[in-house]
């Protein structure tokens, strides 16, 4: 479970996935994530770390030194189109996808825009089934009715089918980079959005970068709060 939580969070920071201007503030993060993580996947260094709250800082100038994206590399293997095709059709339409949506509905308020952008694997073409879905909860009582879903005006409904036809064609043009052929214009405008997900997890990062993060003072040991 550990590893597979690392290797949801590290994809969204993995310094290969973001723009040039986003780069610098991604490798920080996914250094981070990479000594939490090689601190918390040893029994040794994880017992040390519950028992006392102490990271151990022996071995520093290996982890500062490491390759972080090698070491990830040595994890998860690349991650290719039949992969996230995969994913895709295990995902949509699976109790995790109705859990995410009803979580996307609930922290954005019913604003649809928002819910798209927020739920793997979402486009415009899910919308008819994600608004049938909904409507379904709200009228079993699971979901409140928010007024940004219920009442949604038309024009707002065409901005945003706009937009997402403007980021397909950008999509084509990313899968095109890539070398993907037509079937991949859709992982690719995936791969896309998932570099602007994750609010929480930018939360989760701050963290991480505070305890694991600082500049060395010296030799021994950097205390760190549970």
């Amino acid at each position: 479970e550990m590893k597979k939580g690392y290797h949801k969070v590290s994809l969204r920071v993995h310094p290969d996935r973001v723009s040039p201007e986003e780069k610098e503030e991604a490798t920080k993060k996914f250094q981070a994530l990479g000594r939490v993580y090689s601190i918390l996947s040893d029994e040794n260094k994880r017992g040390v770390y519950d028992e006392t709250g102490d990271v151990d800082d022996d071995e520093s100038d290996v982890t500062r030194d490491r390759d972080w994206s090698d070491y990830w590399r040595l994890l998860f293997k690349k991650v290719s189109v039949d992969d996230i095709k995969t994913f895709e059709k295990d995902y949509k339409d699976s109790a995790e996808e109705l859990d995410d949506l009803k979580s996307a509905y609930l922290e954005n308020e019913g604003n649809m825009d928002d819910i798209i952008d927020t739920v793997l694997c979402a486009t415009i073409d899910d919308e008819p089934r994600f608004t049938k879905i909904l409507k379904g909860l709200i009228k079993k009582k699971e979901i409140p009715d928010f007024p940004a879903f219920s009442k949604e005006g038309k024009s707002k409904k065409n901005a945003r089918k706009r937009k997402h036809e403007a980021e397909a064609e950008e999509a084509e043009l990313e899968a095109k980079k890539l070398g993907l052929n037509g079937e991949g214009s859709l992982q690719a405008l995936i791969l896309k959005k998932q570099q602007s997900r994750g609010a929480a997890a930018d939360d989760f990062f701050s963290q991480l970068e505070a305890k694991y993060s600082k500049p060395q003072k010296g030799g021994g040991k950097r205390k760190g709060k549970k």
